[in-house]
This record gives structure tokens, C-alpha cells and sequence, in this order.
């Protein structure tokens, strides 16, 4: 079976002036008072209400993107969201709440630490406030706890790992680039995947020193530039279709295309982005060929999209702590069994 996942990742900076708690008129923004203000009207609000277009150009029906996608926002950005555009920020709690009946009980909502800060390059209390408030910031918005945690530029090292795991934090996204090399836990031949070569189409367990283990997805590279630096969202249809050629019919296995970008790419870095995400997840959804999919995991720490062997995975970690000690952890790490759907059985593994 073949699945896709597009994730966004939504985040601005506070903007408040810390004397008068509120964010200053920015001129830069007109006609908007502010660039929260402009964004939201951009990006946040039409992906609630997204047009999917026939092709006489009449609009179809409304759709709530976030509710076909996986998703993390920014802490600092709902909090001015609840104080300024709640009916904004109600949206997107229902689409995660909806979402959780189209992904068998998996929301397409993720935490994201509570500000944007390099996690590699923080000091361990703060590693562990930062998840922290991330968490309970998650849990009074939507109601559940979250299984996912995006990392601010993906960054990431052993120690941010553990944290994580510590707090019941069962996955993240990385990129491609962040992987150096594989092997079959049976085996003993090691894979070189640097320079971005690691397979996309397959999800990770590293385990840590600690005994504790997280899922990892790495993005497909190419198609996430695509969309946020090579114009690929002035066509829907274009864009649906280079979703789709991250399959290969040369691996057996179920696969997972699905790539990662700035969310605000979907209307605000490109005008009526959300328009083409919404006729790309529409016309995979209909193709018949694909499903759409969050980011999703079962009972234990079995991954609903994967592949039934172990691996041993080499992580760089590329941020943080004396620079004589950038370099390569050697981590016996699983890549699971499949398990495509809730209602699917699929075999557990030991």
C-alpha cells in the first residue's frame, strides 16, 4: 500500500512589545496592523476554509486542510491566535479532532517545543523545560496528549532524543540529510545513506543509550524543496503528481511519501498555496492509488508505516556541545512492521 503525509510546520516569533504586552502597528505588514495579523489572512485562516475548484473554476466546496494533513503550531503562535483570531485557531482544533476518525484514532496535530530554540544548542534544564511546556501547551489546546514533537529545524542530538523519550514523545521528523548510515540488525554489511541517500519511504527506530527508543521520519528532501523554493505549488496538479513519484514499484514494501516545509508556504510564501494543497490531497484521495495519512503509530511502539526488519542507524548530530564531539552515534535502531490501517491486522513485533 502506498501512503502520503505532507506536514506543515507553522510557527511566528512573539511579536508583543514586553512593556506593553501587545504587539506595535508594523508598517511593513499594510495593510494589516501587524505580520501575525497579514499571515493569518494568508495562510492560517484560508487553510481552515480552503477552495477546491472544478474545472469551470467554481468552487466545489470548502475544505479544511488541516484536518488531511499532519501539522505542529508553535505555542507562542496560539497564544496570540486564542487572544486574536480564535475562530482561526477553532478551525484548527477541529480539524485535528476530525482527523483522528480519518487516521483511526491519530490526530494530525504535533507539539512543537515551546519556542523555536536550537535544542541541540541549549542546556539541559532548558531541553527538558522546552519539551515540557511544549506538552502541557499541547494538552490545553487539544485535549490529548501528543505523540509526536517537531524540533526546530529539525535540529537534534542524543541528548534532545532522550528528553523526548523521557516525556513519552514516541516520534519526530528529521531530514534526509541528518542520517549517515544503515544496516540490518542480522546483518553485518553497513548502507552509507549521507549526502541525503537515506530512503524516505521507510520509518525508523533509533534506541538510545538510555534503552528508550523513538520513531524517526526522514522527509523527502527533493519534493519539500520543491515546494518551498521551486514553485511547485502554482499547479495542484503538478504538485499532486510529484507527491506520487516518490514511489518506486521496485520496493516491496509499503510505502510513506511525505515531505515537510514551512506551513506558512501554503498561502503566505505562495499566494493560493492552499488551494493547490487542497486539489493535491483531493485528487490523491480520489486516485485510488494512494491514501493520505498523519504521521501514525499503534500499540507499543509498532509503526502503522514501515518495514518488518531491524536496522542500525549512524545519527550525526551536526549542533551543539564541544565541536570536537560533532560526530556520528552508532545506535542499534528498528525499522518496524507495517501496519496500514487501524482496522487492519498487523503483525506486532517483539
Amino acid at each position: 500500500m502506498k501512503y502520503v503525509c505532507i506536514h506543515g510546520h507553522f510557527y511566528q516569533p512573539p511579536r508583543e512589545n514586553p512593556s506593553l504586552e501587545a504587539i506595535e502597528l508594523q508598517d511593513s505588514a499594510y495593510p494589516y496592523h501587524d505580520w501575525n495579523e497579514r499571515i493569518t489572512a494568508e495562510c492560517y485562516a484560508p487553510n481552515g476554509t480552503s477552495r477546491l475548484l472544478d474545472d469551470q473554476q467554481r468552487i466545489v466546496k470548502l475544505v479544511n486542510n488541516y484536518g488531511q494533513i499532519s501539522f505542529n503550531f508553535g505555542p507562542t503562535l496560539l497564544l496570540w491566535m486564542e487572544q486574536k483570531s480564535p475562530d482561526v485557531l477553532e478551525l484548527i482544533k477541529q480539524a485535528d479532532k476530525e482527523s483522528q476518525q480519518r487516521f483511526g484514532g491519530h490526530g494530525s496535530a504535533m507539539a512543537q517545543v515551546y519556542n523555536h530554540m536550537i535544542m541541540p544548542l541549549a542546556h539541559p534544564r532548558d531541553k527538558e523545560t522546552q519539551v515540557i511546556w511544549g506538552i502541557r501547551d499541547f494538552v490545553y489546546r487539544f485535549g490529548r496528549r501528543p505523540e509526536g514533537m517537531w524540533l526546530p529545524e529539525t535540529a537534534v542530538d542524543i541528548p534532545t532524543l532522550e528528553v523526548l523519550a523521557a516525556q513519552g514523545i514516541r516520534f519526530t521528523i528529521l531530514a534526509p540529510r541528518q542520517a549517515k548510515r544503515v544496516r540490518a540488525q542480522s546483518g553485518r554489511s553497513w548502507k552509507d545513506v549521507s549526502g541525503d541517500r537515506i530512503d524516505p519511504s521507510r520509518a525508523y527506530q533509533i534506541r538510545l543509550p538510555s534503552k528508550k527508543t523513538m520513531a524517526l521520519f526522514f522527509y523527502d528532501g527533493p519534493i519539500s524543496q520543491g515546494v518551498a523554493f521551486e514553485g511547485l505549488l502554482s499547479d495542484g496538479k503538478k504538485f499532486a503528481d510529484r507527491l506520487m513519484s516518490g514511489f518506486s514499484d521496485e520496493r516491496t514494501w509499503p510505502q510513506l511519501a511525505h515531505i515537510a516545509t514551512d506551513g506558512e508556504s501554503y498561502g503566505h510564501h505562495h499566494h493560493y498555496g492552499e488551494m493547490a494543497l487542497t486539489y493535491a490531497l483531493n485528487s490523491i484521495e480520489n486516485g485510488g492509488v494512494a491514501k493520505l495519512s498523519a504521521y501514525r503509530l499503534s500499540g507499543g511502539l509498532t509503526l502503522r508505516l514501515g518495514l518488518g526488519f531491524q536496522f542500525r542507524l549512524t545519527l550525526r548530530e551536526e549542533l551543539g556541545g564541544d565541536p570536537l564531539k560533532n560526530r556520528a552515534f552508532e545506535i542499534f535502531t528498528h525499522a518496524t512492521r507495517a501496519m496500514p490501517t487501524a482496522e487492519q491486522q498487523g503483525v506486532e513485533v517483539p
